[in-house]
């Protein structure tokens, strides 16, 4: 059965293994096009003027320099622009920020050009490299480029953020604000009188509001479940996640619901010492203020990063090698099986993945189910008696979860990445454990951080859950390098589930 909200949007459907649905979850929905209110638009601050304005400041300096020592050419400009450009985007200078200031940028400006000049001495001065104009080494040389490098930028970039700030007194975008309580209406009453900032509060979303005045121009919309509702109804594509009374059930479920829907998330904490944490002291340059509260612009999904398309390169790469140079091993599992258990050496059962989506996992049979209710509905086999000396073994060495390789080729699965399960038991702790769908907001995989920290088998699904969770939360490229070093030892050492 499908269950439908007040708006006519379905919201999740009710289903068992055996009825073979398509979907058992909220699946990820793009941004709507709908136009947003009067008077508003775009929220400018994307990374294209100030790439020009840093590229400008180089060639600028080059030139300047070069009255000094004519040295200093295109071919300097060549090595040291693309080097500027890649330690300034690591530095944070080309991220959103609410109230752009070339002078905060100064600091970064600094210590990463001082980087990319050096750099460039170092690698123009190498003898294999014939084309090198020989970039002079003298202190005042040097030290004029960093200056002239630094004045030019401070110079463009103040530009550049005036007319941002410009460009949103004239536009500002619409913006939910999470949580109604004292500091929520804070930042609407900022919002409203600060037009530099490009929001314009159109609501609260809280379950348990406070009081606010009679003449409060942002109301309440209802509680935070209504966030999808609003963002699809409203084009909204800015969340402001600020402390309430509604508790860390509805917070969590704001800043994903917002993230999976690709909008921009901003966290006001009620911490006032919140930029005095350690990571604030260790990367202060990508903090932020509110009109004087902390704030933080909450990075993108794992999915929307563009490293997430390096890790599906490397799921194509790494699943095909292995079919290729494994094919002698899984040629003889196959053999094992089939004299062991007779035809029908791959095992096919329904797990869910992405989004809720039903696929089909292949394994190598390590016994044959009675029937098809069986197969979808027991929950472990490691101590069944049926179980072979072949079967025992392919699950303790897990080879039996070869054939999933086919699976991350088809791009059903990913190399690292929460387990999938199978649909009976995922919407049984689907309602046990309210966090439990969270972790289909990315591909599932052919093993996890919970697998490696040794949660797999007969082991608590609530810490299964918060594991996945957190991978997806915390995710990099090298974290899922780390993971499948950690894969390789535990299945050493490991005697299966």
């Amino acid at each position: 059965m499908t269950t439908i909200d007040n708006e006519g949007l379905p919201l999740c459907s009710e289903t068992t293994a055996a009825q073979g649905t398509a979907r058992l979850f909220v699946p990820r929905r793009a941004v709507t096009t709908a136009a947003p209110p009067a008077g508003t638009g775009e929220l400018p601050g994307g990374p294209g003027a100030l790439v020009w304005a840093d590229l400008l400041s180089v060639a600028g300096a080059v030139v300047l320099v070069r009255w000094i020592d004519p040295r200093l050419g295109l071919r300097s400009f060549v090595l040291l622009a693309p080097l500027v450009l890649l330690l300034f985007a690591g530095g944070g200078l080309y991220r959103t920020r609410l109230l752009p200031s070339a002078l905060d940028d100064v600091p970064v400006i600094v210590r990463r050009g001082a980087v990319a000049v050096g750099f460039t001495v170092m690698v123009e001065r190498l003898p294999q490299v014939p084309w090198a104009p020989g970039l002079p080494t003298e202190l005042p040389t040097l030290a004029g480029l960093l200056l002239a490098m630094l004045l030019l930028d401070v110079v463009a970039r103040a530009v550049v953020h005036a007319a941002l700030r410009a460009t949103r007194r004239r536009r500002p975008r619409p913006v939910l604000i999470a949580g109604a309580g004292h500091i929520g209406q804070k930042v609407a009453a900022a919002l409203l009188e600060r037009r530099e900032y490009g929001l314009w509060p159109v609501g609260y979303l809280d379950r348990d509001p406070i009081l606010l005045p009679a003449d409060s121009p942002v109301p309440v919309l209802g509680p935070p479940a209504q966030l999808e509702r609003e963002l699809l109804m409203r084009g909204i594509r800015d969340v402001i996640l600020t402390p309430s009374g509604a508790g860390d059930a509805d917070s969590t479920h704001v800043l994903r619901t917002a993230v999976r829907h690709e909008c921009e998330v901003w966290l006001v904490p009620g911490l006032p010492e919140f930029g005095t944490l350690e990571y604030g002291n260790r990367r202060p340059d990508h903090g932020d203020h509110l009109w004087g509260l902390p704030c933080l612009r909450l990075g993108p999904g794992p999915m929307q990063r563009p490293s997430w398309a390096v890790k599906r390169g490397v799921d194509i790469l790494v699943a095909a090698s292995a079919l290729l140079l494994l094919s002698p091993v899984l040629a003889a599992c196959a053999l094992a099986v089939r004299l062991e258990g007779g035809p029908g050496v791959i095992f096919r059962q329904e797990r869910v993945g992405l989004d809720g989506q039903v696929f089909t996992v292949l394994k190598f049979r390590s016994l044959r189910p009675v029937n098809e209710h069986e197969s979808a509905t027991k929950w472990n086999i490691s101590n069944d008696h049926r179980l072979g000396p072949v079967g025992r073994f392919l699950r303790k060495s897990s080879l039996d979860e070869l054939p999933q390789l086919w699976n991350i080729l088809r791009g059903e699965m990913s190399l690292v990445g929460p387990r999938p399960e199978r649909p009976y038991f995922a919407m049984q702790f689907a309602q046990d454990y309210p966090r439990y769908r969270d972790r289909h907001r990315v591909p599932v995989g052919l093993t996890g951080l919970a697998q490696v920290n040794g949660l797999r088998g007969d082991t608590s699904i609530e810490d299964r859950a918060r594991f996945d969770n957190h991978y997806i939360e915390s995710w990099s490229l090298w974290q899922d390098v780390k993971i499948l070093l950690q894969t390789v030892v535990a299945v050493l050492r490991t005697s299966g589930s």
